[in-house]
């Protein structure tokens, strides 16, 4: 402590100071400093006066080097000037110094401390409804926002998606405690827009589907860019889920609502039966002009985040868990099980999406990254020195799936579990290196419905993703007989996302196409 360091090198002659000195933050034993014992010791200890006690604190505050060497000297001849030794004097600046780093208001203390018992205990009893109002007080900023949700993950609380007939402008806590995601939080989709919806959905019901709605709503307000965002982001689940149809839908629905405003607003119908009349409750077109298949789940989750910012029905990683099985060791959060409490490093490799990406320069002035990779058991910082970083840079893109081989060890200091890359792999590249085929189911009942030309087609889908090194075995059920045919080197492919997808739908579905792995 300072006292016992001024009594036991100067004695009795630091009697005074010590009297008035005050226990300062020093980092090995947590004391606090504030700013109003800075100011006490300045004026009994440095003879400033309460003017120039507060222009030191602030002095400190601002970390200007000219600023405190002309503090200092003025500390120390008033210090010298009251019978304070200058060693000690210069010894106790030296501590106040400190408090530009660690210093704090002694009333704010007070308070912070009182808000977050106050949090704590809301946080405990009332989760729900705490995170509820915490994410609502943070909505127009998406970075809190995605840290909030994951906060709501980790404590076990569901958070629902955007409904148009159940979410308000913030968000909310349903009767069955969970949280209902505001609509105020969708990008895209401003104030005036959010507090029509919600008027004329209070006054006259619950929206029956997109024509409904369309023709209910101001367009002038709700106009179509932010129909478009509440359909990415899922508000209009509730109608029907084929987000793709909502959206292909969306430009005849408008059409058609603002043919049904001008006519209602003179008081007739349509002479060929176009418009509808205001006042009948059988206007909504049950029937969509336009049949468009639903989205991939890896296109809906990606629109999803371009309207919420964040994936929140389904995470990227769900699409290929089945496969990762057969190329990783495990998920994030088995391999540190598996390492913590080990010493010394381990061989692994693990995947994970790329949710963010650092990049510092090393002690030789080349670029070195670090990628957090999240699996959705958990995240881990990955550390890709310069060469590996050089070599894999491309890979490194936002929202994709990263297959990492390297070593891995429990850091000593942090307490964390710490990767090191070797070698980076995207997920088709994993794919084609541990495959060990792309195997199709033939139906030939299925096939003889497609045509005469269902082998053509089957080629000409194959062709440009030849080259590869993924052979494949056509699995053939005929109506007597049945065989397992491996195509030769010639039809080997590169077995990435649109040659899967587009053989499912030539063959007739998702079990149709597997990949085999060794």
């Amino acid at each position: 402590m300072v006292d016992d360091y001024i009594n036991v090198k100067h004695g009795a002659k630091a009697e005074y100071a010590h009297s008035i000195l005050i226990p300062v933050l020093e980092p090995t034993n947590g004391v606090i400093l504030y700013q109003e014992q800075v100011m006490q010791i300045a004026r009994e200890m440095g003879g400033y006066t309460l003017g120039g006690a507060d222009l030191l604190r602030r002095a400190m505050g601002k970390k200007k080097a000219e600023e405190m060497a002309q503090q200092r000297a003025i500390f120390t001849e008033g210090a010298v000037a009251g019978g304070i030794e200058e060693s000690i004097a210069t010894y106790v600046f030296d501590l106040m110094e400190k408090f530009a780093g660690y210093g704090f208001n002694k009333s704010h203390s007070a308070a912070y401390a009182l808000v977050a018992y106050q949090t704590a205990w809301l946080k405990t009893h009332y989760p729900a409804a705490f995170m509820a109002a915490v994410l609502s007080a943070d909505m127009d900023n998406t970075d809190k926002v995605v840290i909030l949700i994951a906060e709501c993950q980790d404590m076990k609380l569901t958070v629902c998606p955007p409904n148009i007939n159940v979410s308000n402008l913030q968000f909310t806590v349903n009767e069955q405690g969970e949280i209902v995601y505001g609509i105020g939080a969708i990008k895209g989709v401003g104030e005036a827009a959010i507090e029509d919806l919600l008027r004329e959905r209070k006054e006259n019901g619950v929206f029956k589907g997109l024509y409904d709605l369309c023709k209910r709503v101001d367009l002038r307000k709700v106009n179509k860019r932010v129909f478009e965002a509440l359909i990415r982001g899922g508000a209009f689940d509730v109608f029907h889920e084929n987000r793709a149809s909502h959206l292909a839908e969306l430009p005849t629905a408008l059409k058609v609502a603002e043919h049904h405003v001008k006519m209602a607003a003179v008081g007739q119908n349509d002479l060929f039966g176009l418009a509808v009349n205001a006042e009948s409750p059988e206007d909504e077109v049950k029937d969509y002009s336009a049949n468009v298949p639903p989205w991939s789940a890896k296109e809906r989750l990606a629109f999803e985040k371009l309207a919420l910012g964040l994936f929140l029905t389904g995470h990227p990683i769900d699409q290929c868990s089945a496969e990762l099985q057969n190329i990783t060791h495990g998920s994030i959060a088995q391999i540190l099980a598996s390492v913590e409490g080990s010493r010394g490093k381990s061989d692994t490799r693990l995947a994970g999406l790329l949710i963010g990406m650092r990049t510092r320069l090393d002690r030789k002035g080349r670029t070195m990254g670090f990628a957090t990779l999240d699996d959705k058991s958990a995240r881990v910082d990955v550390a890709i020195y310069s060469e590996t970083f050089e070599t894999y840079k491309d890979l490194l893109k936002g929202d994709e799936i990263l297959i990492v081989e390297g070593s891995a060890r429990m850091d000593g200091y942090s307490g964390m579990l710490s990767i090191t890359a070797d070698k980076l792999l995207s997920m088709e590249q994993a794919r084609e290196h541990f495959a060990r085929c792309l195997m199709l189911e033939w139906d030939s009942v299925y096939s003889a419905k497609q045509g005469r030309d269902f082998v053509h087609k089957l080629q000409e889908i194959m062709q440009p993703f030849s080259g590869g090194q993924c052979m494949v075995v056509t699995n053939y059920l005929g109506s007597t007989a049945k065989a397992s045919v491996q195509l030769g080197d010639a039809w080997r492919v590169h077995p990435t996302d649109e040659l899967i997808s587009r053989l499912q739908r030539l063959m007739g579905g998702e079990n149709a196409v597997n990949i085999k792995y060794r």
